[in-house]
């Protein structure tokens, strides 16, 4: 049995929030505008996403976790989305994020980008993720609609999960550009969330385009790892780095500060229409990154299937 816990986040006020991320986003980047939008229509350009937005009934959800990876790791550990829907008490939610693919169902371990109408009463599930493998044949990266091979909704191990109706309405609009500091984009948000909130989590989702600028990224190898993984530089040098390029659609799931649930507390992978994708460490070329996301602050947050032996390695 399969446990699910849930928290209500701390909700700010758009605006409120918008004069906080500003600020200080100011202190990390050159440039830094953040406004209250319509939401753009997700279902365009460069999105395609099978919802037109990020609005109503905003969650987030972690589910498993990196000790079901490493040291080592647990196949059993399998999930489905249209499941996780129904886990958050959002049937037929749209749900955006970062996790890991089902091996059970392609056989190897990859990374897999969430993108996904879960099923309702009414209409079958819209699956629109990609995943993102080592290409055994050269290996670079070889990334995939999920759709183009398999039917079902399902992933492995670990997700961190931003879920909604998926309908159009009013968001936060961040625009970064010139990374001066040290943190990533994510991680900026996530401090200044921190920061001035302290003690009361505030968790956000949706996603931001790495417009102009290389980032760096990883995919996990098609093989998982025989010996174990005990340090964050096992971790590391079992991971294959990549420098990829722009522009990226990257989905990130945020939470200012974990209330006690084991939460991996920002988590980030993204997809291109040139190939590339997978999870989100950091821009390589800080003088000329150009970001703009669309983001909503989450109302509630759910734990399903907490590790209960625990470690804090591997949660870069």
């Amino acid at each position: 049995c399969q446990t699910v816990g849930n928290f209500s986040l701390s909700v700010t006020l758009p605006l409120f929030i918008v004069i906080v991320l500003q600020k200080g986003l100011k202190e990390n980047f050159a440039d830094a505008q953040v406004s209250v939008v319509d939401c753009p229509d997700l279902t365009q350009e460069p999105f395609n996403f099978p919802a037109k937005g990020i609005c109503g009934k905003p969650r987030i959800a972690d589910v498993g976790g990196v000790p079901y990876l490493i040291p080592v790791v647990q196949k059993e550990k399998v999930y489905d989305l249209n499941t996780v829907a129904k886990d958050i008490e959002l049937p037929g939610a749209f749900i955006l994020g970062a996790g890991a693919a089902s091996s059970k169902i392609l056989g190897v371990n990859a990374e897999l980008i969430p993108i996904v109408q879960t099923k309702s009463e009414k209409k079958p599930a819209v699956n629109g993720s990609y995943i993102a493998q080592i290409n055994p044949a050269d290996k670079g990266c070889l990334l995939e609609k999920y759709s183009s091979k398999y039917t079902d909704c399902e992933f492995g191990l670990l997700a961190n999960l931003y879920a909604s109706e998926g309908q159009p309405g009013k968001v936060i609009e961040v625009k970064a550009n010139g990374r001066t500091g040290e943190l990533n984009f994510v991680s900026c948000l996530r401090q200044i969330l921190e920061k001035h909130y302290g003690e009361k989590p505030v968790g956000m989702g949706g996603t931001f385009i790495i417009q102009k600028g290389k980032a760096k990224i990883h995919i996990m190898p098609p093989e998982f790892s025989a010996c174990p993984l005990n340090t964050d530089e096992d971790v590391n040098n079992w991971l294959k780095f990549f420098e990829m390029k722009a522009p990226l659609i990257c989905q990130p799931v945020i939470v200012s500060r974990d209330p006690g649930f084991d939460l991996r507390v920002e988590h980030t992978h993204c997809f291109s229409h040139h190939g590339e994708g997978g999870h989100y460490h950091q821009d390589t070329s800080p003088d000329s990154v150009q970001y703009l996301g669309y983001l909503l602050p989450a109302e509630l947050l759910f734990r399903i299937d907490r590790p209960q032996e625990t470690h804090l390695v591997g949660r870069d």
